[in-house]
């Protein structure tokens, strides 16, 4: 059974950083995919970075140049540096992966979910 846990999450001011962690019970190397999705009250779930196994991220307009995506292999964990955080990156932030080889085209092509980790950016 595999499990992601988030971390890293809290209350920022406009202009701040966080850095979210996604720790995984299995070699985060048998995901062909990953990625880190967010979703606002009354939102849909939106994706923020996607990446696959040896392949390059992407990251969703919003985000990109503020946030950026890491990984430690050796701890089998993937981290969300979050830079320039404005009022609208508030939401809950979830980390997910699957094993299928091709790549998701949404949030149903994913099979594994964290419980997610609330980020508040307001002052």
């Amino acid at each position: 059974q595999v499990r992601l846990v988030e971390s890293g999450g809290g209350l920022v001011q406009p202009g701040g950083s966080l850095r979210l962690s996604c720790v995984s019970s299995e070699s985060i190397f048998s995901f062909h995919n990953m990625g880190w999705y967010r979703q606002a009250p009354g939102k849909q779930r939106e994706l923020v970075a996607a990446f696959q196994r040896y392949g390059s991220t992407q990251y969703a307009d919003s985000v990109k140049g503020r946030f950026v995506v890491s990984r430690d292999v050796a701890k089998d964990t993937v981290y969300l540096q979050m830079n320039s955080l404005k009022p609208e990156d508030t939401a809950v932030y979830y980390c997910t992966a699957n094993r299928r080889p091709s790549r998701p085209t949404g949030p149903d092509d994913y099979d594994y979910w964290g419980q997610g980790t609330q980020v508040t950016v307001s002052s």
